[in-house]
This record gives structure tokens, C-alpha cells and sequence, in this order.
């Protein structure tokens, strides 16, 4: 992360809320001119902890031990939903349920790749207001906060990224087994429970400034409701039973939910614990293939943290990236434009040359 100067801060005042403009844009990323600059501030009040943040020393990478006990607890619990709904097939898990569970995985999953993160949080594209509200309605029936409250916090999140004051990074795993749990719980889903940072609405100013995004995130319960009953009531009308309604809310709502969360929140620990690291960064971010496919390109992590405002975290032809596909394709139906991307300078002037540590 580098100094923020004043015309960022500007740029940042001027971004408009309509949907004809980037939502939460700054001027801290103009990769497609060769240069980056690694800023998600909002407000002249941060000046000086970023630069506090970006002299703060990184810590020391967590021991092999640590990041094998981390993907242990993370791939148990996946494989436990597996295991339960081969256990239940036929009775309790049919068909229907699966396309509901996938439907509304992909669904709410890319909601909250491409618009909660891409683009509320990061500007790396821009859309129009109804898509804009699209992505906030389906990213809410995620149940992972109401959308400022998930934009703030990410934002926080890459200002002060694997250092004091990350809202949710796993550094650093202290010594022992009840250390290394803490820090892996923490990382995971324990932060989720702790107390926001004080005044941590001044990260979303730039979106309070649409009255549409205030009225969608203020009714966040609605939505996480509306994200229960969408599947129950697709169970029942496709099977024309309540078991079916019963089947269709248990794994297209609440199993989805469990689903996303766990592997959503797998970049917050995992994506910084294991993978390769071929981008400066200036925090422990992680490129992890398994997380880049299921968390639909999220695991490009470091990639993200190195370029934090492109619309394309998989940037090699390898690197799959639903998310950016997906903004594709809005753009080739004229719903999405001014997609932002690194320069082939850019990524050679970030790339490492030294072995990740």
C-alpha cells in the first residue's frame, strides 16, 4: 500500500451513487496506465493509519504444521455435507435439492464476488442501477452482512492487510494448540462475531450517497428471509409436496449458506496461509488454485491484493475466474463497461522476483 495523496482523496469524494458511475471508485488503481497504486481510503482521516499500516513489518509466515491443520479444518467440514448428502440421497436429498443447493450457490456466491467485492467494493467495473440493486438483493441472501457493512469491513481489510488491525487476518498464529485455533477461528468466521471498529461507516461514504444501496442494506433481514423461503418455495412447486418445500429450505438455504460461508471465508484464512505469491502484495496473500475454482476466482488472491481494483483476478489462461467471466458477459450484453485491468507494465513492475517465503 502506498501514500495516499490528496487528489486520491478527491477522487474519492466525487464518485457519484447513480448507477451511471463506478460504485466506490477511487483514483488509487490505474493499472491500464502501467502505474498502481494500492488504496481503498475514503476519507482524509486514514492518511496517516495507512501509512502506518504500509511501514508496519509483515509477519512471519505460519509454520507448515499451522497451515496443514488450517486446510484440515476447512476441507472436514466440506467433505461432512458430501458425506450427508450421499448419507440422506434418495429420501432426504434429491435431484431438486441439488440444482437448488448449486443454483443458489452460484447465485449468491458470484453476488457477492462480483458485486459486493468487484464492484461496491473495489470500482472495478461499472454497471446500471438495476443490476447495481440486483447484486445487492442476491449478495444479502448470502447472510454475510448487510452491504455496507461487508464493503466496510473488506476495505479496512486491504488497508491494513496481515497487520494490526486486519479485521480478519489469521497472523499472527501464536505458539501452541489453543493459539493456532484461536488464530484459525479468527480468521475463519471468529471475527464475524467480534465487535465493528468504531466509526467504520466512514469506509462507505461513497455508497450512502445512493439512497437505493441505503434502503438495500438497511433491509438485510428481509433479504436473508427472502433467501430461505426462494428455495423452499421452488422445493415445493417443483416436487408439489412440503417435504419437498422442507428439502429445498434445508439444503438450497440453510446448507447453501453453510456452504458459501465456508468456502467464501476460506480466502480470509487459507488464501493467506497457503499458495503461490507471484505478485508484491505487501501483506502474506495467497494464489490458491482449489479456493480459485470453488470460490468462483476469489482464491487469486494475491493477484487481488496486488491489483485490488481489476475486474480479472485470474489473469493467466489457467486462473479460472467465473466472477470476471461473468462481468464478460455483461459487458458483451452492454451491462457492464469500463472494466479496469493491470497493464502488461503493471504486472511486470509487481511481479517477484525473488521465491515467496
Amino acid at each position: 500500500m502506498t501514500r495516499i495523496k490528496s487528489e486520491q482523496i478527491e477522487e474519492t469524494a466525487r464518485v457519484a451513487s447513480d448507477g451511471q458511475r463506478s460504485i466506490g471508485r477511487t483514483a488509487s488503481a490505474r493499472e491500464s496506465g502501467g502505474g498502481h497504486e494500492h488504496s481503498t481510503v475514503v476519507g482524509e482521516e486514514q492518511i496517516e493509519s495507512i501509512d502506518e499500516a504500509s511501514t508496519a513489518p509483515l509477519p512471519a509466515l505460519a509454520p507448515l504444521r499451522d497451515r496443514v491443520l488450517t486446510m484440515v479444518a476447512i476441507i472436514l467440514p466440506t467433505l461432512g455435507v458430501v458425506t450427508a448428502a450421499f448419507t440422506v440421497w434418495g429420501w432426504g436429498f434429491q435431484w431438486v435439492d441439488l440444482g437448488l443447493l448449486l443454483g443458489m450457490y452460484a447465485a449468491t456466491m458470484l453476488a457477492i464476488t462480483v458485486g459486493f467485492h468487484r464492484l461496491f467494493t473495489h470500482g472495478a467495473f461499472e454497471t446500471n442501477r438495476l443490476t447495481q440493486l440486483l447484486f445487492a438483493v442476491v449478495g444479502s441472501m448470502a447472510v454475510q452482512g448487510s452491504l455496507f457493512h461487508w464493503v466496510a469491513v473488506h476495505r479496512r481489510h486491504h488497508q491494513f492487510s496481515d497487520k494490526a488491525n486486519d479485521p480478519h487476518t489469521p497472523y499472527p498464529l501464536k505458539g501452541g494448540w489453543r493459539g493456532l485455533l484461536k488464530g484459525i477461528w479468527h480468521a475463519h468466521i471468529g471475527w464475524f462475531f467480534e465487535a465493528d471498529t468504531p466509526n467504520i461507516s466512514r469506509y462507505v461514504h461513497d455508497l450512502e450517497k445512493s439512497r437505493a444501496l441505503r434502503v438495500v442494506s438497511r433491509l438485510f433481514p428481509l433479504w436473508i428471509v427472502l433467501g430461505l423461503a426462494l428455495p423452499a418455495a421452488l422445493g415445493g412447486w417443483m416436487t408439489g409436496t412440503w417435504r419437498g418445500a422442507l428439502t429445498g429450505l434445508i439444503w438450497g438455504g440453510l446448507v447453501r449458506v453453510f456452504v458459501v460461508y465456508h468456502i467464501s471465508w476460506s480466502i480470509n484464512s487459507a488464501c493467506h496461509l497457503w499458495g503461490a505469491r507471484p505478485f508484491e502484495s505487501g501483506d502474506l496473500s495467497r494464489n490458491n488454485f482449489l479456493f480459485g475454482v470453488l470460490a468462483m476466482g476469489e482464491g487469486w488472491h494475491n493477484t487481488h491484493h496486488a491489483f485490488p481494483n481489476s475486474a480479472r483476478h485470474g489473469l493467466r489462461w489457467w486462473q479460472l475466474d467465473a466472477s470476471y467471466w461473468l462481468i464478460k458477459a455483461l459487458s458483451w450484453m452492454k451491462l457492464a463497461w469500463n472494466l479496469r485491468l493491470p497493464s502488461e507494465q503493471a504486472q511486470t513492475l509487481k511481479r517477484r522476483l525473488a521465491p515467496a517465503r
